[in-house]
């Protein structure tokens, strides 16, 4: 239960400073924490985002801003949270977002080909 509330306070934290601009990179501008898990030692924690332009540029430039302040931002998370350790972090881009897309929009192109092919079978 313990690791299941810091796990949510961090991640609540991360997307403050994310929104907030606590951190001034652009490259992790408009970026969504997706999930946080923590180790059961506390002393590192997976953060998983996502993207809002999914190319590859974009996630490149944005694992780049996020190693580049993940000291920057262990520190603010230490100053706001009151942990006995604050994590190591390690961001991992998630594809979840990404794929869940792509799967409703092949969905909707068989939506739409279904209703053709049954008119073509004289079917309505």
């Amino acid at each position: 239960m313990r690791i299941e509330k810091i796990n949510s306070s961090i991640k609540r934290e991360l997307a403050s400073i994310i929104l907030l601009g606590d951190v001034r990179d652009p490259r992790i501008s408009f970026i969504t924490i997706i999930n946080v898990d923590v180790s059961k030692d506390l002393q590192h924690a997976r953060v998983r985002f996502s993207v809002l332009a999914d190319t590859p540029k974009k996630i490149k430039e944005a694992q780049e801003g996020f190693e580049s302040c993940k000291g920057y931002i262990r520190k603010l998370i230490s100053q706001r949270l009151a942990l006995r350790y604050t994590p190591e972090f390690q961001f991992i881009y998630d594809k979840g977002i990404k794929h869940a897309a792509d799967v409703d929009k092949v969905l909707e192109e068989i939506k739409k080909l279904k209703p053709a092919q049954g008119e073509a079978d004289g079917e309505f």
